[in-house]
């Protein structure tokens, strides 16, 4: 069993972070950079690999199919430490995360799971968590309080034990179409805090009021990085909700188009701390959409064609929202 360095990196070395997409058969050759912190691997036909740094998501893509990389500073090392795979440059860290919850149901399997993540995290060098993406089946089965997200942030926040919301990371939940109970969690935490930002035309996720189930979901709407580094901001799940109450049921473009409102309203607030970043997507932007259902899909690519043309790299992906009436959500970074 290896564990994540603990010792102090020179201090001239700042958090570097750049993702990009970037098409190929297989993740061996991605992997063999020495400052890969990452590589992720999207829907059925990506291929397995025993590298603790490449992770295999179960959402199927849309069109092209290219991995995800995340470059950090070299030297990466990485290990194995009971169900965690890691690796980490010193001021970065890349975890995940399987368990299995056919036995003990996904409560049990997010409190067990979050609680393996918080303790990990601490006792690394890294102990500042940035961003986490949660991936379950079958997210809105269930109702009221039985619905599977609403049970799934109640294990979270067990699991997460004590902490500040105004200090949550940013965060995806999203559901997996393959009929597999494993919950799927990534996360990347870092030596130096993060700042959470909010979206002032919301209403901060751990405030929702007591409708959407016992627990809150626990994260903020993007994480500004660590100061002084070269990283983009770490942007949430974010959909078409205006205050707590989602908008534009049935109805696909406009939900598209307030979707990228609350990104503007978001980037907004971020440049109020960071001025320099850009106002709007671009080239340094990368985006995951995700998209309900299926026959949705080109639609989605269409409109983004229409909005972005080529200027920002995104990956489209068959996945389930976590509110029944939402048909699309998009996470990424942006700088």
């Amino acid at each position: 069993m290896n564990r994540p360095m603990t010792s102090m990196p020179s201090a001239a070395t700042h958090a570097r972070l750049e993702v990009d997409y970037v098409l190929g058969d297989s993740p061996g050759a991605l992997l063999e950079g020495d400052d890969v912190l990452a590589v992720l691997g999207f829907g059925t036909a990506a291929p397995h690999d025993a590298d603790p740094r490449y992770l295999r998501v179960p959402l199927q893509p849309y069109g092209a199919a290219p991995f995800e990389v995340w470059h950090a500073n070299a030297p990466v090392s990485s290990g194995r430490d009971g169900d965690i795979a890691w690796s980490t440059d010193g001021q970065l860290l890349f975890g995940a995360i399987e368990i299995n919850e056919s036995e003990i149901g996904i409560e049990a399997a997010a409190q067990s799971a979050y609680a393996q993540l918080i303790d990990f995290v601490r006792r690394s060098g890294t102990p500042q968590l940035l961003r986490i993406w949660n991936y379950l089946d079958a997210i809105t089965l269930g109702q009221g309080d039985g619905e599977r997200y609403r049970e799934f942030c109640v294990g979270r926040a067990r699991g997460m034990g004590d902490f500040d919301a105004s200090r949550l990371p940013a965060a995806t939940a999203i559901g997996r179409c393959d009929d597999e109970r494993v919950i799927q969690i990534y996360w990347l935490a870092a030596r130096e805090a993060g700042t959470p930002v909010e979206n002032p035309r919301q209403v901060s996720a751990y405030l929702y009021p007591r409708q959407y189930g016992r627990q809150s979901p626990s994260f903020a709407r993007a994480m500004l990085p660590p100061p002084g580094g070269h990283m983009p901001l770490l942007l949430s799940g974010t959909a078409s909700v205006v205050g707590h109450a989602s908008q534009h049921e049935g109805e696909l473009l406009a939900q598209i188009e307030e979707t990228f409102v609350n990104f503007d309203a978001l980037l907004g607030a971020a440049r109020q701390r960071a001025p320099t970043l850009p106002a709007q997507f671009g080239a340094g932007t990368r985006l995951k959409v995700y998209v309900r259902d299926r026959d949705d899909l080109p639609l989605v690519a269409h409109a983004l064609d229409q909005r972005f043309g080529e200027r920002v790299p995104r990956l489209l992906l068959h996945a389930a929202i976590c509110r029944r009436e939402l048909s699309m959500e998009i996470d990424g970074v942006h700088g």
